[in-house]
């Protein structure tokens, strides 16, 4: 079990990615310790899987998530993985965006990571091994239509990423983004849901819609982004840092002399 004796904190771990990553860590060894406002989901969590503990806590309430940092070493030991996977979703024509959707989306997915990374780093600071890892999005490396303030937030977290990254080179402390395009999440659902309503179309077609927004024309599995979670966290991943990753990753050309 090539993460036995880490404790890893995941935010917005009660469902989807975030609940994937957490199951994932277990299963390589690391104790992990779920965050996020629900505590409905996250107990439910934590009682079907032995090594997971719940924790309710805002990633933009600074002072909640210290406190929840300080309660999560307290009670199950260093902190030497963290990954920010808190964040929240919203569309609309630019023109029509209003300045409190703007600043949601800012909050969440950008203040959001800055104050899990923070605190992540602070609870490392007396360690030689660390990993920061923030699930931005493929929207934090494009553009997307209808969706500026949240590729504003996932840019700026990408932005983030390397800069932290950038302090921490050489001190075994690695900082890494995972992009993932369309991935199947209650947020994907919402997504559906909208399609649905406003054309009128089969929740199937709109499903072959959202899939047909990836690189590779389906709709990613949590399971996936917890595989490079685990990639980035196991040997051999030292060199890694400062790096956003997106998924699926593009195909690499071989050359042959």
């Amino acid at each position: 079990m090539a993460l036995k004796g880490r404790h890893a904190l995941v935010t917005g771990g009660g469902t989807g990615i975030g609940a994937a990553i957490a199951v994932a860590l277990v299963e390589a060894g690391a104790t992990v310790t779920v965050a996020g406002r629900r505590r409905d989901v996250l107990d439910q969590l934590a009682a079907e899987h032995t090594g997971i503990r719940a924790i309710v806590a805002d990633v933009t309430d600074e002072s909640a998530l210290q406190e929840a940092f300080r309660n999560a070493s307290e009670t199950s030991g260093p902190i030497s993985i963290v990954v920010a996977n808190a964040g929240a979703a919203e569309s609309a024509p630019f023109v029509r965006t209003e300045l409190a959707a703007y600043e949601r989306m800012i909050a969440v997915n950008l203040t959001g990571a800055f104050l899990t990374l923070r605190e992540g780093l602070r609870a490392m600071a007396d360690s030689d091994w660390g990993r920061l890892i923030v699930i931005a999005s493929i929207a934090g490396l494009e553009g997307h239509a209808y969706a500026a303030p949240y590729c504003a937030a996932k840019h700026g977290a990408v932005g983030l990423v390397r800069a932290v990254a950038a302090e921490t080179a050489g001190s075994g402390i690695t900082v890494n983004a995972i992009c993932p395009g369309y991935t199947a999440t209650p947020m994907l659902e919402k997504s559906v849901d909208t399609i649905v309503e406003k054309t009128g179309r089969s929740d199937a077609e709109a499903r072959r819609i959202i899939a047909g927004l990836n690189q590779d024309g389906r709709i990613i599995q949590p399971e996936e982004v917890a595989a490079i979670v685990l990639r980035l966290c196991g040997p051999g991943s030292e060199s890694t840092n400062g790096e956003a990753i997106p998924i699926p990753e593009p195909a690499r050309e071989t050359a042959y002399a």
